[in-house]
């Protein structure tokens, strides 16, 4: 398996997204998006800071969301 550093599935699941959401928000198919989960084809270097800054993005729309309270 290829990608075992990058666990796409776990990354996934803690953007609370599903592979098919996924690949309705980067534009690709879910067969895609299912090859690179399973390690069938390395994940694009580019899809991995996507998500990096994905997750930050998210962490700072709750610390906002978290200091208006």
């Amino acid at each position: 398996m290829e990608n075992k550093e990058f666990d796409l599935k776990a990354e996934l699941k803690s953007i609370g997204m599903t592979q098919r959401e996924f690949a309705k928000h980067i534009k690709k198919t879910t067969s895609t998006i299912n090859r690179w989960a399973i390690g069938e084809v390395k994940i694009p270097q580019v899809v991995k800071l996507y998500i990096k800054a994905y997750k930050k993005n998210q962490f700072c729309d709750e610390f906002v969301v978290n200091m208006q309270k």
